[in-house]
């Protein structure tokens, strides 16, 4: 047969209370204690509202252009773009989605972006390149957010450009990203899918602000 305790307190042999329900709030121990949870143990709070607790990185996500693309002048990536695959790679959570160039947050929160490209110079002479994070508050308006510039000034020589942005999603069905372009000279934007060239890492570092 089971056996039932009915108490509000459970104190220590010091009187002091280590356990205390009241209003249906429990508490479990007092100022200045440690609340040790042994070696072994399973916290889940897997199906709680969870309150001053992080839960750490939910999701991370790595994409890439999968081949080469060369011209001149600015646009949108909007094709070619993959989830990175290498090393039986998968997305911390569920991960991005992307459809003609967008992608969109599969949570709210505060995300690093992170955009890498790499690039080709061609003909007898060259220019400047940048692969840019463009993003959108009310799934309309795209806004270049973070740019930098990588100039080569020889043919048939490899540069880089790299921007980095903080987020802060707030609403997944409005607030999304895309990555644009500007070449000049015509430049190549390097793409592959048998190593990581240009790419594009998603990380959710915490709740949205």
């Amino acid at each position: 047969m089971a056996s039932i305790i009915k108490v509000n307190d459970i104190q220590n042999t010091s009187g002091a209370n280590i356990i205390n329900e009241s209003s249906n709030t429990i508490t479990i121990g007092a100022s200045g204690d440690t609340v040790s949870v042994p070696s072994g143990a399973t916290f889940d709070v897997s199906n709680a509202t969870v309150n001053g607790i992080q839960a750490g990185i939910t999701e991370a996500d790595h994409w890439r252009l999968t081949s080469n693309f060369t011209g001149s002048g600015t646009g949108d990536i909007t094709a070619n773009l993959a989830r990175v695959t290498h090393d039986s790679f998968s997305p911390i959570g569920s991960g991005m989605t992307e459809s003609s160039g967008v992608f969109t947050f599969p949570s709210t929160g505060m995300y690093l972006i992170m955009a890498h490209g790499d690039f080709l110079s061609g003909g007898s002479s060259s220019g400047f390149s940048s692969v840019y994070i463009r993003t959108t508050t009310d799934n309309s308006t795209y806004n270049n957010r973070a740019i930098s510039w990588t100039s080569i000034f020889t043919a048939s020589v490899y540069g880089q450009s790299d921007n980095n942005q903080l987020f802060n999603v707030t609403n997944t069905t409005t607030h999304k990203v895309k990555f644009g372009y500007e070449l000049n000279n015509s430049q190549t934007i390097e793409g592959s899918t048998s190593n990581i060239r240009t790419h594009f890492i998603f990380i959710r570092l915490g709740d949205s602000q």
